[in-house]
């Protein structure tokens, strides 16, 4: 016992003794800390102070020094590749030299230097020299450095480690007064707040921002290590700080440096959260399939990965700032516990995460089919007998080979590209002529199997017919040798080695090893032509390996190699590769992990490398038709099945031979409806939506459909007028065609006189009017000096429905709007965008010619834009001689436009309003246009006189009295036009009837109750009558009808009578009044509405009703 106890002593002075020199290592290693810190203030103060008050030598000292070119320069070249081990050497050049004329090259040439955290310290040193010595050093230097980190949120940093080393360069420069703190630190705390504002989410800034926080955050941050600061209070001793920065500032800096810390920590425990969940999926997986895919374990693998390096820059961080990790950093839990209910698997949560199935790499089952079902030649060979594949002697790759570095010797230029010679021996004398005849027929006729029943007919040919050696030969050299620019026969070619691949192995060998051969040489040349040959190399090889042919892993060694060396060419030769087997490789089980990887590193090359747009392109192309990216299933509206059936058969079914079908089913539309009349206005109005061979069509059912529906056609014309005026408003390209439709389409209504000719009028005169400008200094955004497709509008128009401009007003009104759609021609040709390198377009100029031409053989075409202008002047004062400039050029519509010249619808106007006795024409009809009033014989003829005012407009409430009486005129109309008539009660009886039903004296005498009727019936096509006696009752109901419908006629005959008579009286009173002279109104019989003479006389009332009868 004695001795146990005497044990247990010398175990506690053990530790005793442990802990007592633990607590001395500690207070050693503070006090260590504590002495260095202040050499190292001591130092930067004293290098500060001797930078702020330099004395430079003066201006003769340099005149001593070696100005020469030659060593200047191997100065700065040394600069460029600066490190401490020449300080010496520099420093000596430096005290000879006479760096006056240099020193923006010295400065450029230092902060260009990629330097080593090492050589920070002898870089201080050389900059602080140079800073004694020439004053001009510090400027020129901060100049470059703002270059070098003067940099935007939205950028990339694409060298991080140099941008570490700079930062921390340049805070020490701003510490030891080579710039000054007004001028340095504004910088600084820019590149600081970019850095972090641009990473809270991301965090890849950790490694920057970290070492900045270690190196300089005692001077800019007052940044302590929690160990030394625990210390310092244990032991009760003041740390101490540099002075240089003031507090406050180092508290905003610290603040900044927190925000980042605590958005670290939010990540980190997102990051955490997903880990678990993904590995509580993977458990899910194991527990109900058994098995986990690669995939699965790689994906678990890499977020595992991220997380352990977000978690240790997170505990770097917190140690640097001295704060806590606190939750974010336990540990995740990935132990998890799996419990199954009712046949579903939930763990930890119920949170789902959805598996990736195998997807299908082919796009369809015809592509499945031409790639994987093929013919089999063994059963048009029965003697054959399969012999053993030989082998190829090329080396082939392997998983390992793939995970390996490529080495510089794999890809110099040391190969040959595989000529005739090595792939054909032909014997001196063929055996058979004929045989040699029908190989070349069959060589010859290759190219043209492109269909796969050709290629499959001439496959079994070939064995058939012409299986030899030397033919097997002379197919592989033609196979590989097709033209480059025949890309469309390499999945033919591929499929015909496939097929002859079971009984003709040599052939399908041959040719990969030649397309191998191929590969490798045109990627060692690295040349930068024949880019068409390397393209048709790397298709055929992914066409092969589609088949089955060509190894999976070496197309994968393919794509690495490229990759190695990734720019021109090799890009091209990449993408296509990629597009032609890279969905069956990612699809494929055994090389999808390669292949995401390969396009992973493919992307990321994209981004850290300034390529071409078109090589961006071609990437992305390939890279999204590899993995198209995964979106979520949009929920697309159904559209009710009534919208559905007017669409289909207004825009799909609708054709001349069945239109009077689809007016059948539109005429039984549920027009009440006014969901229903919406949809079917606008697909009516969608004359851009149909076929142009339809589009006549359409407006033919439009209009036989007006006729029923009266809404129908001012809706759809209201419609399609909108809809050019808004495609009007914003004249992009993309909306040419529609427009073109559209156009057409309303000329085809107006043919089918669903619209005015004023209406056709008011469109033509907007695309010459609307945002026009007519003048080149003032360009219209709405109609850009470029853009000339509104003279196509014009012109479209005009063939569409010019022709029946060809009588009357309508004619008149085509021949000055043609005055001024040449003006609006020769504004646009002789705008100074055309020049003799971009010339007018000339098609334009066709179009234009070949329409006025059509409408008007025998015009003249103005040739210049004054002739035009004089013309529209000349009009203007033949017209309207007193109308001053600006009411006649009045354009209020326009907006902010400029005015236009005399272009605005003065004729429409003057139509519509200033003539209100011209009748509302038409263009068909001629009869109306003969007997216009006045105003229009005078427009019609010119030598006739002209008004020498135009006639005061009327009040816009006669105006609108007017237009609502024509409305109510036109509804009552149409009202009785709907009413039915009353059906005819009174048949008289026919004779062949009457002779039939007389009475006899027998029936007389039985004198029976009732009134007989004849009923008449039809049986085939003959009528056929039954007499039979109807009761009393019936009889007397009828009787009373008929008197009181002859009452009725006689009530208004009467009438009748009595509103002739009265206008009789009025017209002889009339007459007696205006032949006496006195104080009548001497105007009146002017406004007497003359006696309406019939051309065949008056009817006769007294015919009609009967002699008059005065009571």
């Amino acid at each position: 016992m004695a001795s146990i106890e005497k044990e247990g002593d010398g175990d506690e002075k053990v530790m005793e003794n442990t802990s007592e020199n633990t607590e001395e290592n500690e207070k050693a290693a503070f006090y260590e800390y504590i002495n260095s810190l202040e050499a190292r203030i001591k130092q930067k103060t004293e290098t500060r102070n001797q930078n702020l008050n330099c004395v430079r030598p003066p201006d003769n000292h340099f005149s001593k020094l070696d100005s020469g070119l030659k060593k200047n320069t191997t100065f700065v070249k040394k600069l460029k590749s600066f490190s401490a081990t020449q300080m010496d050497a520099l420093l000596k050049d430096f005290s000879v030299l006479n760096l006056t004329k240099y020193i923006s090259e010295v400065a450029a040439a230092i902060a260009e230097a990629k330097l080593k955290m090492s050589d920070i310290p002898a870089a201080i040193n050389l900059c602080s020299a140079l800073h004694r010595t020439y004053a001009d050093f510090s400027t020129n230097f901060f100049e470059n450095w703002q270059k070098i980190l003067t940099f935007k949120a939205t950028d990339k940093i694409t060298n991080s480690s140099k941008l570490r080393v700079d930062i921390r360069f340049y805070a020490e420069l701003v510490a030891v007064g080579i710039f000054a703190n007004k001028t340095g630190l504004p910088l600084l705390g820019n590149v600081l707040t970019v850095l972090i504002n641009m990473d809270k989410e991301d965090h890849n800034n950790i490694p920057i921002l970290l070492s900045f926080c270690k190196h300089c955050g005692e001077d800019y941050a007052g940044l302590m290590p929690k160990k030394i600061r625990d210390a310092a209070e244990k032991y009760n001793v003041t740390v101490p700080r540099n002075t240089f920065l003031p507090a406050e500032k180092q508290t905003v800096v610290r603040t900044l440096l927190k925000d980042y810390f605590l958005s670290l920590t939010k990540h980190l425990l997102a990051e955490r959260a997903q880990l678990q969940a993904l590995h509580a999926a993977n458990q899910r997986t194991l527990h109900t399939r058994g098995e986990l895919s690669q995939e699965r374990k790689d994906q678990l693998e890499l977020h595992q990965a991220t997380y352990d390096k977000l978690l240790i820059g997170a505990q770097n961080f917190a140690e640097v700032l001295g704060e806590e990790l606190g939750e974010a950093g336990e540990p995740p839990t990935l132990s998890m516990v799996v419990t199954e209910t009712q046949g579903t698997v939930s763990i930890g949560g119920n949170e789902e995460f959805p598996m990736q199935a195998g997807t299908d790499p082919w796009q369809d089952e015809d592509t499945r089919t031409f790639y994987t079902s093929l013919p089999d030649l063994k059963v048009f060979m029965p003697n054959y007998q399969p012999k053993e594949t030989v082998k190829s002697k090329a080396e082939t790759v392997t998983e390992e080979m793939l995970d390996e570095d490529l080495k510089e010797d794999d890809l110099s230029d040391s190969e040959e590209p595989p000529t005739a010679t090595d792939v054909e021996q032909e014997e001196t004398q063929p055996s058979n002529i004929s045989n040699k005849y029908a190989l070349d027929a069959f060589l010859n006729e290759l190219p043209n199997c492109i269909n796969r029943e050709l290629i499959d007919n001439a496959a079994v040919d070939f064995v058939l017919n012409l299986n030899t050696k030397n033919n097997r030969k002379k197919l592989t050299r033609v196979l590989f040798s097709v033209a480059r620019t025949r890309l469309d026969l390499l999945p033919f070619y591929s499929r015909f080695a496939a097929i002859l691949y079971p009984v003709l192995p040599d052939v399908c060998m041959d040719l990969c090893q030649m397309l191998k051969q191929d590969f490798k040489y045109h990627v060692r040349k690295k040349d930068q032509i024949n880019i068409e040959s390397k393209i048709k190399v790397v298709r055929f090889i992914g066409e092969l390996v589609k088949f089955g042919l060509y190894s999976k892993m070496e197309a994968l060694y393919c794509v690495k190699v490229l990759l190695h060396d990734f720019k021109h060419h090799h890009i091209e030769m990449a993408c296509n590769l990629l597009e032609t087997c890279g969905r069956y490789l990612y699809c494929n089980p055994d090389t999808h992990q390669r292949t995401m990887i390969y396009l992973q590193q493919m992307m990321r090359k994209k981004t850290v490398s300034a390529l071409d747009s078109r090589y961006v392109t071609q990437i992305e192309n390939a890279f999204y038709y590899v993995c198209p990216p995964e979106t979520p299933a949009q929920p697309k509206e159904e559209e009710p099945p009534m919208h559905q059936f007017i669409r289909k058969i207004l825009h799909e079914d609708l054709q001349k031979s069945n239109e009077e079908k689809i007016l059948r089913l539109m005429r039984k539309l549920n027009w009440e409806d006014p969901e229903i009349l919406a949809v079917a206005i606008q697909h009516l109005a969608g004359g851009w939506r149909v076929r142009a061979s339809a589009r006549r069509a359409l407006a033919r059912l439009t209009a036989e459909l007006a006729a029923w529906q009266e809404t129908v056609a001012p809706a759809v014309v209201d419609t399609i007028i909108e809809e050019i005026r808004v495609t009007m408003e914003d004249p992009h390209p993309r909306y040419n065609q529609r427009r073109i439709a559209t156009v057409r389409y309303l000329g085809e209504l107006y043919n089918y006189k669903l619209l005015d000719s004023r209406d056709v009028f008011t469109v033509l005169y907007s695309f010459i009017t609307f945002g026009v400008t007519n003048d080149h200094s003032n360009i219209s955004p709405l109609d850009p000096p470029e853009n000339v497709f509104r003279i196509r509008l014009v012109c479209a128009l005009l063939e569409t429905c010019g022709a029946y401009f060809n009588s009357g007003s309508s004619k008149k009104k085509l021949d000055y709007f043609i005055i001024f759609f040449q003006n609006y021609f020769w504004f646009k040709c002789t705008d100074p965008c055309w020049t003799d390198e971009n010339k007018f377009p000339i098609y334009v100029k066709y179009i234009y010619q070949e329409c006025l031409t059509t409408l008007r053989p025998k015009l003249t075409l103005y040739t210049s834009w004054q002739q035009c202008k004089d013309a529209i002047e000349e009009l203007r004062q033949t017209l309207y001689p007193e109308l001053g400039e600006e009411d006649q050029y009045d354009n209020e519509d326009q907006g902010d436009d400029s005015v236009n010249d005399g272009l605005d619808t003065i004729i429409e106007t003057d139509d519509e309003t200033d003539n209100p006795q011209l009748p509302e024409e038409s263009s068909d009809d001629e009869a109306i246009t003969e007997n216009l009033g006045n105003d229009d014989n005078e427009v019609q003829n010119d030598e006739m006189s002209i008004e020498p005012r135009r006639p005061a407009p009327k009040p816009v409430e006669d105006l609108e009295f007017e237009s609502a009486f024509e409305k109510m005129v036109m509804e009552n109309i149409a009202e009785r036009q709907r009413e039915s008539r009353p059906q005819q009660r009174d048949i008289a009886v026919p004779m062949t009837c009457r002779q039939t039903t007389k009475k006899t004296y027998e029936q007389l005498l039985q004198g029976k109750e009732g009134v007989e009727f004849v009923l008449m019936v039809r049986k085939g096509t003959k009528p056929q009558y039954k007499s039979f006696n109807a009761p009393p009752e019936l009889a007397s109901n009828l009787q009373q009808q008929a008197l009181a419908d002859k009452q009725e006629m006689e009530r208004v005959k009467r009438l009748t009578l009595n509103i002739s008579e009265r206008q009789e009286e009025e017209e002889y009173s009339a007459e007696s009044g205006g032949g006496s002279g006195g104080s009548g109104n001497p105007n009146r019989g002017q406004h007497v509405r003359q006696k309406y003479q019939h051309p065949k006389g008056a009817p006769d009332a007294d015919l009609i009703f009967g002699p008059k009868k005065f009571k």
